[in-house]
């Protein structure tokens, strides 16, 4: 128990192990190579925005206008292919809008000040009002097959783009596992007066860390319109509580400093396995919030239970040495005497 306490990643994985056992145990033929690519293709969007979201926790911040940012990436692309540019050109545009988008986040909570909570909630309304009045409140149809053909299988069931969002976390994982650049993430959120005296770019960091998020989110969008092939006006409501409840899943902390990159990702696996599951079992779709929402409770309140037991009890280890033994008891350590008080 304090294995998976400690490592969880570990937890995470023995959640989907566990889970996916169920399902084929109510039904042998989910066993297969393609149940699992499923779940990947639906998690892919969801998986880039953990992996954004992680990067902003980690420096103890959160963003919660992702969602927003997605659903104008997703536009911004849409209108730029149909209005007659190429495809590398649309897709540079839309991860230009998602680098601006985290970048002005950023500009509000490290320059201005202003709480990241605060902050996103005022530019999720933005970027949403701004993406209604970019297309009057219309879906954008039409998209070219170009597009499209990215999020078709090429080789073990995954797509080009399924391809690019594995290689993106293998790499963000490396970075903050092996980097000195990734380690200034968790400075910062750990202890961000000692990071500045550590010679940390405090700021910058922070900085990144936001932008990151939008370039992440302005690649989900475009995945979103090639697996759609189109961009509905609503486009990524609801999705950046899915991300923050990926991350806290997978053992990002919300108060900085603690968790790693395949956390989330195995976060984001988990979570979209779930509607996955219940979409399998034909379950009416409104049950999906429900579910995963009652399994993150679960979760929350078990690990805060666990995280207590193993407090008390590393507490009772530390100071157990400093504690005179009772008269008969054996095996503790007796009180620690100054040399000069030893004969």
């Amino acid at each position: 128990m304090k294995t998976l306490l400690r490592n969880r990643e570990l937890s995470a994985l023995l959640a989907i192990v566990i889970l996916f056992g169920v399902l084929v145990a109510l039904n042998h033929s989910y066993f297969s190579l393609q149940t699992l690519s499923m779940i990947f293709t639906s998690a892919q969007i969801l998986i880039l925005l953990a992996v954004g979201a992680s990067m902003v926790m980690l420096t103890r911040n959160i963003d919660v206008s992702v969602g927003s940012t997605v659903g104008l990436c997703a536009i911004a692309v849409g209108v730029a292919l149909n209005s007659g540019y190429s495809l590398p050109v649309s897709m540079l545009f839309a991860l230009g809008i998602g680098a601006v988008a985290g970048f002005f986040n950023g500009v509000l909570v490290v320059w201005l000040r202003i709480p990241a909570i605060v902050a996103t909630l005022g530019t999720l309304g933005l970027y949403r009002g701004g993406m209604l009045l970019w297309t009057g409140g219309k879906w954008i149809e039409g998209l070219p097959a170009s597009l499209k053909s990215l999020s078709e299988p090429i080789a073990i069931g995954i797509s080009p783009l399924g391809f690019m969002v594995l290689f993106l976390v293998a790499v963000a994982a490396w970075m903050f596992a092996r980097t000195a650049f990734g380690r200034d993430f968790y400075a910062v959120g750990d202890n961000l007066a000692a990071a500045r005296q550590l010679g940390v770019a405090v700021n910058r960091t922070r900085l990144l860390a936001f932008t990151f998020n939008g370039m992440l989110a302005a690649i989900a969008g475009i995945i979103f319109a090639a697996q759609i092939g189109f961009v509905p006006n609503q486009t990524g409501s609801g999705l950046e509580m899915k991300a923050i409840a990926a991350c806290v899943l997978g053992g990002i902390s919300l108060l900085g400093g603690t968790g790693t990159v395949i956390g989330a990702f195995l976060g984001a696996f988990f979570l979209t396995q779930i509607d996955t599951v219940l979409v399998l079992f034909k379950l009416p779709a409104w049950w999906n919030d429900f579910i995963a929402g009652l399994v993150l409770l679960g979760v929350l309140v078990l690990d805060g239970r666990l995280r207590q037991a193993l407090a008390r009890h590393q507490r009772a280890q530390k100071y157990s040495r400093f504690v005179p033994p009772l008269p008969g008891a054996k095996n503790v350590r007796p009180f620690p005497r100054k040399k000069k008080d030893v004969a």
